[in-house]
């Protein structure tokens, strides 16, 4: 069992901590952390448990430079064929470029346990900061956030209790205000589609906004399809195709993201559907890739540039001034009704 100790939040951890924690010699922790030397397994667990309940993670360039900081910015990302996240990287970049400081990218896969992989190797290089999506982390990627001693931002989503600095949106409330539009259009029969599910946190937060909306207007959700893999067109109308076929009455479909909304939209086109008359459609993203569409698909523009652009301008900003306070910065998406959405 490791023991209870109380770590002054913005001193950074040693090998003594985790010492003291689990009760074993600094060097024993050393050889552990180290993956060297002979040690048995109760105690390796005792000290790796010690080292994540702490959120301690081994410093690969003590004595390298004397600052034990490098220039380099994490930024940990749930998708690169999503995109929304090339976008944002977009944001980071055009800020960092004039600092000094470089993004160094790690993708997540919608999975915190790789979440936590990722972020304890970047954080073992000492960077400057560290930017990475959402507010859902396990309990031992929140500790080594929290003990880091650098500046850290969490981006697309201020709905939840943050680490450090933030800069998004509230999903919820964009779940809510799409739901409002929908039903002041006159649409009764509604239905959801939605992919990287139960992982992708910030969407989930809008189909409960979207769900506490429709309970306002004395409806509910009347089908629902899910997909826990990526993005995709032919997703989307295989999904599409799904609900139309088991629940003919649906007149709206509302969609996780654009990419799959593309994709229902296609497949009711081909399908000769009367578009948004019989069936209406929307998304979420504002991807403008999708601009093409023979229909302008409705949906809600993320703030992706914007993010990315303040979350650096947060990590530069007080790397510059090392007092320079937490922030929370919400931004506010836009709907844009396309031609997917009746007009009344």
């Amino acid at each position: 069992m490791t023991k209870a100790t109380s770590i002054d939040p913005r001193r950074t951890l040693t090998l003594r901590d985790v010492s003291e924690a689990s009760g074993v010699s600094e060097m024993t922790v050393s050889r552990v952390l180290r993956n060297r030397g002979d040690v048995s397994a109760t105690t390796r667990e005792r000290v790796l448990q010690a080292a994540r309940t702490l959120g301690y993670v081994p410093n690969k360039i003590a004595g390298a430079l004397a600052s034990q900081r490098v220039n380099l910015v994490g930024v940990i990302i749930p998708s690169l064929s999503n995109m929304v996240f090339p976008e944002v990287m977009t944001g980071i970049s055009e800020i960092l470029d004039n600092t000094g400081l470089q993004p160094v990218v790690g993708v997540t896969n919608y999975l915190p346990a790789r979440e936590e992989a990722v972020l304890y190797e970047m954080l073992s290089w000492r960077p400057s900061g560290v930017i990475l999506a959402g507010l859902e982390h396990t309990a031992a990627a929140r500790a080594m956030l929290a003990q880091a001693g650098i500046p850290i931002v969490e981006i697309m989503d201020i709905d939840g209790p943050v680490v450090d600095s933030a800069v998004g949106i509230s999903h919820r409330r964009a779940g809510r205000q799409m739901a409002e539009a929908i039903v002041a259009s006159g649409y009764k029969n509604i239905a959801f589609v939605g992919t990287q599910m139960p992982n992708d946190f910030r969407a989930k937060k809008r189909l409960e906004g979207f769900e506490e909306a429709l309970k306002r207007a004395g409806m509910a959700l009347v089908d629902r399809e899910f997909y826990d893999g990526g993005s995709a067109l032919l997703k989307g109308r295989d999904m599409t195709a799904a609900v139309l076929r088991r629940s003919p009455d649906v007149d709206f479909l509302y969609y996780s993201n654009d990419m799959i909304g593309a994709g229902g939209l296609l497949y009711c086109l081909d399908q000769g559907i009367d578009v948004p008359g019989k069936v209406g459609l929307a998304g979420f993203n504002g991807v403008e890739l999708l601009d093409g569409l023979p229909r302008r698909l409705a949906t809600m523009d993320a703030c992706r540039l914007e993010i990315g652009r303040r979350a650096a301008q947060i990590i530069a900003r007080r790397n510059e001034d090392p007092d320079l306070g937490p922030e929370t910065v919400e931004l506010f998406p836009t709907l844009q009704p396309g031609d997917t959405i009746r007009q009344r």
